[in-house]
């Protein structure tokens, strides 16, 4: 039993930064796989980043050099520090999680972000 709890969000001029964190909560061994997947309105939802319990990272082409993910494996946290954020970028995020023999993956409830002046 566990559920992926998020905080940040929130509406950021364009070229402003953001970070947004992500939690997992309850009885696990580790979340193998922690990221962030991203929905825009009338848009299919994307992958953006993630990282393993081992801190290998992999970016969307659209966020390299920009965003920047990271991980407690103590904390069970996840986070995604955005940079140089552009109104493309305007979405709601979703923490997203993976447990290896896990048939279904973890996500959470979206937080809103908006960027514009």
């Amino acid at each position: 039993q566990v559920q992926l709890v998020e905080s940040g969000g929130g509406v950021v001029q364009p070229g402003g930064s953001l970070t947004l964190s992500c939690a997992a909560r309850g009885r696990f061994s580790g979340v193998n796989v922690m990221g962030w997947h991203r929905q825009a309105p009338g848009k299919q939802r994307e992958f953006v980043a993630r990282i393993t319990s081992g801190f290998d990272a992999r970016y969307a082409e659209s966020v390299e050099d920009r965003f920047f993910i990271s991980r407690d494996n103590v904390a069970n946290t996840v986070s995604l520090r955005m940079t140089g954020l552009k109104p493309e970028d305007t979405a709601v995020y979703y923490c997203h999680g993976h447990i290896w023999g896990w048939e279904t993956d973890l996500w959470g409830q979206g937080t809103q972000v908006t960027v514009s002046s």
